[in-house]
């Protein structure tokens, strides 16, 4: 019997039983080619067995390396997301688009740890000349003795430099997964068949030799990364470097780890003299002013594990459109609808006939739900005016009953705000109980709904707010100026 062949389209991996000019799954055009097809004697493979090269082991008698034996890159951002440096034989995957600074990122850890253990450390780049390579490692000052630059696009080149190396390298560093094409397989480089022939080689190489392996990821024009979803499954790892174009800040996401936590971010600056980390990115998500100004509010996010204060912004302007404009940036774009929906309707500020502006700053993109507050402050700031003083944020998830929602990591989040100076934080009611100790300069303000939110600040909506029965506020000028408890 013929076996038949199956068509694979290169970009989301999906199989066809005939060839069509654009995928049926993910929409691509001519990206579909042939696959090899299985043979029947293929299928009846797996009724025959044979000796295993490898046999199995009892699970004590396996030595395991313990923690202490991770690598360091050199740069501790990148070490927080891998969960403390490099294990032994891992393979990790770097996507990021185009001009994110990946390259740039892996060349300056290449250098540190080069430099770190007086090892061979091997960077093979498929798409760029070892020209091209030197200009930039000299830009970013990454010049050590032992850093070797390759090009190469075929397969058995690669690891041709990985033998010819004088000793055991410490790292190895493929760029990118995309580029590089084996001659025993159809095809072209970047399509199915290669990527997984040349991803798979190399990661059976990294665990053989215990040797630690980056592989570049190239992205697709939806910015998912390039190739066949199996492509992840076979890496370790798996990190995404993510920021616009238009601000210097990149942020580095673990999306799989194996070896640690796979919600771990990391902050870098891209600058003229390489890539810089950012211990403390909350300095860039929020602006410095020496007065309050209305229509900003600040909240403490979560990226990944991390608090970071962020500055949510809001700009109102009386429209005569019949249908107001509505931008938002660096939100998103269908909750930020909601929450005006619901600063109108249940807070009654008049917002119907306004345009209204959202923005977050420094480039920062969120879609933490604890901003909800922060931006509903916001607005009503700018509608009505009034400024939030500058020691004050808000923190907590507001639901379309106009309920406010406690959320998770709140004693970090209190820590990262204390760290930082503010001294009042709305809260949700009974955070207190479990936020932990906090220093005894920070006060917490629980509210209930968001009817009692915005009452901590005057005129903030026009009927009479409905207080929540543990707690009374009083505001004089649009400024908060005491809280007390009510007597039952």
């Amino acid at each position: 019997m013929r076996a038949k062949s199956t068509f694979v389209c290169g970009d989301c991996g999906a199989e066809f039983a005939k060839w069509y000019g654009r995928c049926q799954k993910c929409g691509a055009y001519a990206t579909i080619e042939e696959a090899a097809p299985t043979t029947a004697a293929g299928l009846k493979s797996t009724r025959t067995t044979r000796a295993p090269l490898r046999p199995a082991r009892r699970v004590r008698e396996i030595e395991v390396d313990s923690v202490d034996s991770r690598l360091s890159t050199g740069l501790r951002e990148l070490d927080r997301v891998l969960g403390g440096g490099l294990v032994p034989g891992q393979v990790v995957l770097l996507a990021g688009e185009p001009g994110a600074g990946k390259s740039t990122l892996l060349l300056t850890a290449a250098d540190a740890v080069a430099a770190a253990t007086d090892r061979p450390v091997l960077y093979v780049s498929g798409e760029e000349s070892v020209q091209q390579l030197a200009t930039r490692a000299r830009r970013i000052g990454a010049a050590d003795e032992h850093l070797l630059l390759a090009d190469s696009n075929e397969l058995s080149e690669t690891l041709g430099h990985l033998d010819a190396l004088d000793g055991e390298p410490a790292l190895m560093i493929v760029d990118s997964v995309q580029a590089i094409a084996s001659a025993e397989v159809d095809g072209r480089a970047g399509g199915v068949a290669q990527v997984m022939e040349v991803a798979s080689t190399l990661t059976r190489l990294a665990k053989a030799r215990n040797l630690p392996m980056f592989l570049v990821g190239q992205v697709t024009k939806e910015s998912t990364l390039a190739g066949p979803r199996a492509l992840e499954h076979i890496a370790d790892t798996t990190l995404a470097m993510e920021g616009d174009k238009q601000t210097p800040l990149r942020m580095l996401r673990a999306i799989k780890n194996r070896f640690g936590p796979a919600d771990e971010v990391a902050c870098f600056e891209q600058t003229d003299g390489g890539i810089v980390e950012v211990a403390d990115p909350s300095s860039l998500f929020r602006s410095l002013r020496a007065s309050p100004v209305p229509g900003t509010c600040l909240t403490v996010t979560v990226e990944g594990r991390r608090p970071m204060i962020a500055e949510m912004q809001a700009l109102v302007s009386p429209s005569t459109a019949p249908n107001p404009r509505r931008g938002v940036s660096g939100l998103d774009t269908s909750r930020v609808s909601m929450l005006i929906a619901i600063t109108e309707r249940l807070a009654g500020v008049r917002l119907h006939d306004k345009d209204i502006f959202t923005a977050t700053v420094g480039g920062m993109r969120s879609t933490d739900p604890a901003t909800d507050l922060a931006v509903c402050l916001a607005i009503a700031s700018a509608a009505n005016e009034i400024a939030i003083p500058l020691d004050f944020a808000a923190i907590g998830e507001v639901s379309l009953s106009g309920d406010i929602r406690r959320v998770g990591m709140m004693s970090q989040r209190l820590a990262e705000a204390a760290r930082l100076g503010y001294r009042r934080v709305l809260v949700p009611i009974g955070t207190s109980g479990t936020a932990g100790r906090l220093p005894e300069n920070v006060r917490l303000l629980e509210v209930a709904t968001i009817h009692n939110a915005l009452f901590t600040l005057d005129g903030l909506r026009s009927p009479a707010p409905t207080r929540h029965p543990a707690t009374t506020m009083k505001a004089e000028k649009g400024r908060l100026t005491s809280i007390r408890p009510v007597d039952p």
